[in-house]
């Protein structure tokens, strides 16, 4: 098989397992499943393209392979299980101490898959009124066994229980300030306005942004990591199911309304293009799509940068931070960045400078402190 058919067979893979639907792979020859392996690890989407390829149709997938990728999952799924009993012990802790919490991300977005413990578990990211952020705090620093640091501006604190990565969110601000006032008027309906959704976790309810909340506050916090970091499938992944779960219920112009104040709306249209031409997102169940060769031309970007820089950029080559003297760390670091704001701003120029720049800044502030 060409190499240049590695990304078409993952692709392919990953369409068939985001959709349970059938998927033929003859055309391709002989196919790299080690290649394809090294893929679903890297994007951590390991769970869809084994139920990939439980939908091939056309061919016989070796039996060592489908081991292998079984094997991986049927470890993802155990570990799906044991986080699922952590959170529902970690809410209910909360509960009798009188702390009222929302779950974000993670193991709330999974229930929206049709194999929710297929999904690869990230960490346990909790959202709270401010006064609730600090009871919170109170709660939990005594038995985490690692502090992970703190932003007090942000009212953002990482800490590890357990075992397990928690993060405890007062907001859910980005990096951009026009983004991040349309992010205020999303929680304050969280929060105050009751707008929220739930799920069953054994006996334990767990509480989630209502689904017109939660596509928003997921959309932007994927742009969060692909101005600053990069961004990988399973993140894109997530987006579409939710947007895919709730698509008979989504209201399309109080969405259209937030990505326009927020300044959005042409990542949306390039990642919606992205979701159709690349993860066979079903076009009329995506809110704003549109078929342009505008957007398919974004789409097109957005594809080479998630499969050049991996999941949140741990594909790019970083070795260099342990080799080199800072200043010299520091000024390929910013060719990197440079180099991938050169790239985002075919997508969005408005949006690309400010994040460039807030990175360049930060760099600047690191490298002061160094001199």
């Amino acid at each position: 098989m060409k190499q240049s058919n590695n990304i078409e067979v993952f692709l392919d893979l990953i369409k068939a397992g985001l959709w349970e639907k059938e998927v033929w792979l003859s055309k391709y020859g002989e196919i790299d499943y080690d290649a394809i392996f090294q893929m679903a690890e890297e994007q951590t989407v390991v769970g869809l393209v084994t139920a990939g390829i439980e939908h091939v149709v056309d061919m016989k997938v070796p039996a060592e392979v489908k081991l292998q990728f079984a094997g991986r999952t049927l470890q993802i799924e155990q570990l799906n299980k044991a986080m699922n009993e952590f959170v529902a012990h970690l809410v209910e802790l909360l509960r009798k101490n009188d702390v009222y919490t929302l779950l974000v991300k993670g193991q709330g977005i999974a229930q929206s898959y049709e194999r929710p413990l297929w999904r690869m578990p990230g960490d346990v990211d909790l959202f709270m009124s401010k006064e609730n952020y600090y009871k919170a705090k109170t709660v939990l620093l005594p038995i985490a066994t690692q502090i992970d640091g703190e932003d007090v501006s942000r009212l953002h604190l990482s800490m590890t229980i357990e075992g397990w990565v928690v993060e405890l969110h007062g907001t859910l601000h980005g990096w951009i300030k026009r983004v991040d006032r349309v992010v205020d008027d999303v929680q304050k309906n969280i929060i105050y306005g009751g707008n929220v959704r739930s799920w069953m976790n054994g006996r334990t309810q767990v509480f989630l942004p209502a689904s017109d909340e939660d596509i928003f506050l997921v959309f932007t916090h994927i742009l969060k990591h692909f101005y600053v970091v990069g961004i990988g499938l399973r993140q894109i992944c997530d987006w579409c199911r939710l947007i895919w779960t709730y698509r008979d219920s989504i209201k399309s112009n109080l969405l259209e309304d937030r990505l326009k104040k927020a300044g959005v709306l042409t990542e949306w249209k390039a990642f919606s293009a992205f979701a159709v031409d690349y993860l066979g997102m079903p076009q009329e169940n995506i809110p704003l799509y549109s078929d342009s060769n505008k957007w398919k031309k974004k789409a097109r970007i957005i594809l080479k940068m998630v499969t050049e820089s991996g999941n949140f950029g741990h594909g790019r080559d970083m070795s260099f931070k342990k080799n080199y003297p800072f200043m010299v760390r520091y000024t390929m670091s910013f060719w990197i960045y440079t180099k991938m704001a050169l790239e985002q701003f075919h997508i969005s120029p408005m949006n690309t400078i400010p994040s460039w720049w807030a990175l360049v800044k930060m760099g600047a502030n690191a490298a002061a402190k160094k001199i």
